[in-house]
């Protein structure tokens, strides 16, 4: 293993907290065109059970290292041809542990445009600086910087001459590495990250019309908030640190204990230096630093809506009614049997006074009873309000019991307008194929979000704002993990869910639903095999996650991979079971066979690791299960609260929306979701609200405050 490749791995270890016989094993399997999935799933015993999180960390940490590496090659090769490369620099580019620090080193040896330093020196006024930075008690500078005079170099005067070799120290003083590492340090720990208005118009950044905060303790939030009101034109804003602070560094560091004729001029360079160079490029530096973190961060906090919005657990064999709410163009609706199959759409209109509500009720009382319908999914968008109070009054009026479910429709508009909805549903509008994506959402949100962009979902604050390629590929593995931690039913899964299944591209998934409709439906998982550009690597990544529901094999309707069937098989016959006992899923008691036997014996028995013996073992007894099953289910409601209804110190139940750095939005049913502020959220201390929260959780809340005229409702999960 090269040097390089040694210090990576010693890195990850001290970061991730890991055993570096962890971290090799991982980045081998990475290598080795692994995806992170089965990783994670499936090669447990060589990673000592490393997750998925933590996986994905390490991929990035390993990417960013090995780009480190690259740089600081790079930057050495590009000095070394300037034949200026010493074995101080190379060492000082050797042990950098940023990109900023590398940097730092190489700004002095960066190919320059034509700066007040640079002109200076072509004037031939480098002797004179360098006097002048000696800062020799004998010398008389006046007298010495007469002889750079050069009237053909426009140096008229030995003022001219002295304030040309200062244009050149304080461009050497900001390339000094050390001085701008030190003075990043001290704009980070003692500088102020201050906005003001620059415009008097009232916006929704007047909280930052005169703000200013310590920059190291600077909450992402308000730094992002920040930077778009500058953005839009309603801020100005820098980051104010103390300058003389700054400069007496400098000067120390430049200057004798004892004062030359030359340091008053050393000293005046430092300050320019400081002024003009340094501190707008440190500035700008630290300002990129910040909102790089803070990106990061709610790329975190996005990330975790993300997955707790996908595998909220899916309502099963429901008849569903989506309603798809509006005012002028009316309500869009579409009605879908227990598989997602539509069977009926509408459109009606009674969200408005001018509409015939009548007329809706009867439009919809019929299509609701001819189709049998069990629950209405209603959009939580424009006009949700006045739809939840209509199906409200209306399901009172049923002869049969229907409830209804408020469903986040993010992204559904875009999903409606997209080459795909017009490929599964060319026969229907754009605005009729909303309804059926509401409608299939609260059937399996997970299939159903799929098909759109993760970014198009709307899972955080400031999303827009954020770096559109680390924001994208950190959701994307978001809708891989969840996909993959669901598994897929490799018959009836649409292309869009297949191409999120590890080892399989967007090619190849349509590849496998061609197969299908040319071939019939899968028999087993080894026929994946037969599919056009799925190769024997592709087939070992993805088999595992795929599902056959009533296909020759058994285990191919169990999280089993196929590489362990023979010791599934065996440990199953060991047990005393039959393929027959798998199959009608006569396996309960398992585990309590297993619990006799020596599981070390039998581990080494079978050939596989202990991990590998009780992954088999549970799968078994899962067969079929969808492990979101086990979630709190979703919470169905067949009356609606108004915001005038609510009093405190009311206790409800609600659904979480979305969290952030500040608290959690969460649904209880009156149309405005309600805050729970980070203080409200449990007795304990917690840095964020997802330590605790995640989209899609069930809570019990106690109402603090209601606002109906701001539409403001503060609640509580303490004592609720």
């Amino acid at each position: 293993m090269e040097n390089s490749e040694i210090k990576i791995i010693n890195t990850l270890k001290d970061t991730l907290n890991l055993k570096k016989w962890q971290v090799e094993s991982a980045v081998e399997l990475i290598d080795d065109g692994n995806t992170i999935p089965f990783i994670a799933r499936y090669r447990k015993e060589a990673t000592g059970s490393l997750s998925d999180e933590i996986l994905r960390e390490l991929y990035d940490k390993l990417n960013y290292l090995r780009n480190l590496e690259n740089k600081k090659e790079e930057t050495i090769r590009l000095i070394d041809e300037q034949e200026l490369l010493t074995d101080d620099i190379r060492t000082a580019i050797e042990n950098a542990v940023t990109l900023s620090e590398i940097e730092d080193i190489y700004r002095p040896f960066r190919p320059k445009r034509r700066t007040r330093a640079t002109i200076a020196k072509e004037k031939g006024l480098e002797p004179l600086a360098k006097i002048l930075l000696a800062q020799n008690k004998e010398d008389n500078i006046e007298s010495i910087a007469l002889e750079f005079i050069d009237t053909e170099k426009d140096v008229e005067s030995a003022e001219d001459a002295i304030a040309g070799a200062q244009d050149i120290i304080a461009e050497e003083i900001s390339d000094n590495a050390d001085f701008r590492k030190t003075i990043r340090s001290m704009t980070v720990n003692d500088g102020l990250l201050v906005s003001k208005a620059s415009t008097e118009e009232d916006s929704v950044y007047r909280l930052y019309y005169d703000f200013s905060e310590p920059v190291k303790r600077l909450a992402n939030h308000r730094l992002l908030a920040i930077n778009r009101g500058e953005k839009e034109g309603f801020l100005s804003v820098k980051i104010d640190v103390d300058e003389d602070n700054a400069v007496n560094y400098l000067i120390r560091s430049l200057t004798p204990k004892t004062e030359a004729p030359s340091t008053k001029y050393v000293c005046e360079a430092a300050r320019d230096s400081y002024k003009r160079l340094i501190a707008p490029s440190i500035a700008t530096e630290i300002r990129g630093m910040l909102t790089e973190n803070a990106e990061e961060a709610s790329i975190k906090v996005f990330n975790q809506n993300l997955s707790g919005l996908l595998l909220q657990p899916p309502i099963k064999g429901k008849v569903v009614m989506g309603f798809d709410p509006g005012y002028r163009t009316g309500c869009k609706v579409a009605v879908v049997d227990e598989t997602g199959k539509v069977l009926d759409t509408n459109v009606v209109y009674c969200t408005l006074d001018i509409h015939d509500k009548t007329k809706a009720k009867k439009i919809l009382t019929d299509m609701i009873i001819k189709n049998n319908v069990d629950l209405v999914s209603i959009g939580n968008g424009t006009a949700s309000k006045e739809s939840e109070i209509f199906i409200s009054d209306l399901l009172k009026e049923l002869p049969q019991e229907v409830f209804y479910i408020m469903t986040n429709e993010a992204g559904a508009s875009v999903y409606s307008a997209s080459k795909l909805a017009t490929e599964e549903f060319p026969q229907y509008d754009v605005a009729l194929r909303s309804a059926v994506s509401i409608a299939r959402r609260a059937q399996d949100p997970l299939a159903e979000l799929v098909k759109i962009d993760p970014k198009s979902i709307g899972v955080g604050q400031y999303q827009h704002d954020m770096n559109q390629k680390r924001l994208g590929e950190a959701l994307e593995g978001v809708v891989e993990a969840c996909v993959n931690s669901v598994g897929v039913d490799l018959n009836t899964a649409s292309p869009s869910l297949l191409s999120y299944v590890a080892g399989i591209n967007k090619t190849v998934s349509k590849n496998i639903t061609i197969y299908r409709e040319e071939n019939g439906k899968f028999a087993s998982r080894k026929e994946l095999l037969k599919v056009p550009k799925l190769g024997a690597k592709a087939f070992e990544q993805c088999a595992g996650f795929m599902r056959i529901t009533d296909g020759s094999e058994p285990l191919d309707n169990t999280s089993v991979h196929p590489e362990s069937y023979k010791a599934a098989s065996e440990l199953l016959k060991i047990l005393g079971y039959t393929a027959e006992d798998v199959k009608s899923g006569s396996t309960a008691d398992l585990k309590k066979r297993l619990a006799d036997k020596n599981i070390t014996e039998l581990a080494a028995k079978l050939g596989i690791g202990e991990i590998t013996l009780t992954d088999i073992a549970d799968s078994i007894i899962r067969k079929g299960r969808d492990p979101r099953e086990d979630l709190p289910q979703p919470v169905l409601r067949s009356d609606i609260l108004s915001m005038e209804d609510l009093k405190p110190d009311m206790t409800l139940t609600g659904t979480v929306r979305n969290v952030i750095d500040f608290g959690a939005f969460v649904d209880i049913g009156v149309h405005q979701d309600g805050l729970v502020h980070i203080s409200q959220i449990c007795d304990r201390y917690i840095k964020h609200p997802s330590d605790v929260l995640s989209v899609g959780d069930i809570v019990k809340v106690r109402v603090l405050e209601v606002d109906v005229k701001k539409k403001r409702i503060s609640l509580s999960m303490k004592e609720a």
